[in-house]
Order: C-alpha cells, then sequence, then structure tokens
C-alpha cells in the first residue's frame, strides 16, 4: 500500500444480531489507536434498500463520480487501456434464483461458480439472443461477463452485494428502462430450463443457472479521466459477513487490524450496509489529542452505528 493511502473497508459491521453480539468481543488495537488520534471527517447515512451500498458510494466520491448509478463497467473498460466510448456499459453476472410465489430469491453467489470454459460456453449460449436487442456480451472473467449496449447507458442497478440471499424484487431495476432485460431474463429461464448446458450441471449436482444479475452499468462522462491517488478497497471481511460466519468475521478483522499497525493511511472509510464513517488525523495541536485520549473511544461503539 502506497503512502497517503484511502483505505475503505467494506462489512466493518452490519447490524445483524449476530454481527453485533460479534463486536462486543473483538479486540481492534490498531484501530482503537486510530481512534485516540484521528477524528471523524464525514458520514455518510443510507438504507439498506439503496441500490449503491457505503463502500460502492465512497469509491465513487474518491474517483469523482457519481455516487450513486456509478458506471462501474465503463470504469474498468476505461482503466483497461479501452474507449469505453458513447455506449452503455454493464456487468452481468450469470446466476440462480430461487422462485417461489412469494419471492424471486437470489442463491449464495458462489451456486452459480464456473470454470472459464463453462463460463465461455454459457456465453456462446446466450450471446445470440442479447444480439437480436442491440446488446454485445463480451467475455470479462469466469463468474461475470462485459455488456455494451445502449440500454445501460442510463440505467440504475443495484449493486450484487445487494441482492445474495435476498428477494431481489425491491432491487429491480426501472420497469420502463429495463424492460428488454426483464424480457431476455424470462427468456433465459425458458433457453435454459431444457439446455444441455443445464442437465450437465444438474448431473454435476450443481444448481442450474436461470438467471442474470446486471449490475455497475451506465457511461463515463465525456473526458473523465480518474484521480492519480485511488482509493483502496478492502474487501476482506464481505464473504464471512454475508455468509453471516461470524467467528471467521471476527478472525478475519483482527487480520485486518494487524495491518494497519504498519500502513500509512491519509483517510479510513469504514462501511456497513447502510452506512459509513470516514476518519482522518486530528489538527494539529494539543487540544484536541488530550480530548481523544481522554475519551478513549472504542471500536465497538463506532463499528456498532454502521
Amino acid at each position: 500500500m502506497s503512502e497517503n493511502q484511502h483505505l475503505i473497508i467494506s462489512y466493518a459491521a452490519t447490524d445483524e444480531p449476530g454481527c453485533q453480539q460479534a463486536l462486543q468481543t473483538l479486540a481492534l488495537p490498531n484501530l482503537q489507536r486510530l481512534l485516540k488520534q484521528w477524528s471523524v471527517s464525514t458520514t455518510d447515512n443510507g438504507a439498506l434498500e439503496d441500490f449503491a451500498p457505503p463502500h460502492e458510494r465512497a469509491m465513487a466520491q474518491a474517483l469523482g463520480l457519481q455516487r450513486q448509478a456509478t458506471p462501474w463497467a465503463a470504469l474498468q473498460q476505461l482503466q483497461n487501456g479501452q474507449a469505453p466510448g458513447d455506449a452503455g456499459w454493464a456487468f452481468l453476472t450469470p446466476c440462480h434464483w430461487q422462485i417461489s410465489p412469494d419471492q424471486v430469491r437470489m442463491s449464495a453467489l458462489a451456486a452459480a461458480q464456473m470454470s472459464e470454459d463453462e463460463s465461455r460456453s454459457l456465453l456462446a449460449i446466450m450471446a445470440p439472443w442479447f444480439s437480436e436487442d442491440g446488446i454485445e456480451l463480451v467475455y470479462d472473467r469466469h463468474d461475470r461477463w462485459l455488456a455494451r449496449g445502449d440500454v445501460f447507458a442510463q440505467l440504475d442497478t443495484a449493486a450484487l452485494d445487494r441482492i445474495a440471499l435476498r428477494d431481489v424484487r425491491p432491487w429491480l431495476p426501472n420497469k420502463a428502462q429495463a424492460a428488454v432485460l426483464q424480457r431476455l431474463q424470462t427468456e433465459m429461464q425458458m433457453l435454459l430450463y431444457t439446455h444441455a448446458f443445464s442437465d450437465a450441471r444438474e448431473a454435476s449436482g450443481r444448481a442450474p443457472i436461470n438467471s442474470f444479475w446486471i449490475h455497475g452499468a451506465g457511461a463515463l462522462p465525456a473526458g473523465y479521466q480518474p484521480p492519480a491517488q485511488r482509493p483502496v478497497l478492502n474487501t476482506a471481511l464481505r464473504d464471512s459477513a454475508m455468509d453471516g460466519n461470524w467467528p471467521a468475521w471476527q478472525q478475519q478483522w483482527q487480520q485486518l487490524d494487524a495491518s494497519l499497525a504498519t500502513a500509512s493511511l491519509a483517510q479510513l472509510t469504514l462501511c456497513g450496509e447502510k452506512n459509513a464513517i470516514t476518519l482522518e488525523p486530528l489538527a494539529q495541536g494539543w487540544l484536541p489529542k488530550i480530548k481523544k485520549w481522554l475519551g478513549n473511544p472504542q471500536p465497538a461503539a463506532l463499528l456498532s452505528s454502521l
């Protein structure tokens, strides 16, 4: 990590009862040291229903992009040396939905994991259907593709983290804007239901892939260039928090806390699923430092508010 870095930590806490209980026995000595020497510079209060979670909002603000509907896929193209152009880009993640009369639930994201060969094969199956609607699908990695088309230019989409193990319906994009995508989701469910690709997955004991999630959609502002000093997003706590494995989350937090002892930071942003808090060094002078030492702030109290 470079000097004077802005570190953003996702899933530093959640309001799940298991997490709040885990906080009470979580020792974070290096974070506590920072709390004595630093102060809260900004807070970001949101809601679970926001399409963009706090860590994405913090990243977007630090990069000079809009905090909601941030065009992450187009930004990746730019960072990879590709000119994203005027068309909209998005990430497309194949997934498994559990569909019942009262909800449409996203399975654990790992349920749809594929090898690179499987992912490329599935892309070849689905791509012609998208092409008919002017959408180009491009392989990115085994669990995620790129999608390019005018439909994504102004489309507000929810982050993938929002829907894992949840009913997806509160986070569906605007029906009028996403009518083409919703039709394609229905068509892909019908196509894949009886396809040999699905039969092979079922034979291997894996969940079928029966839908997809669009996220990170949008187009970059004309002439946009990312800042030279970019924030670092640490996602070490993400998987255990999303799985509700709080003993593992505690252990990973302690490992992360140990790394803070040698990190050269200018800012630290702690994010939950609703809120975020950014810490910065105190202004010069003894009075603020004395107040901090006398106050003896505790990490659990700060993290519980996220």
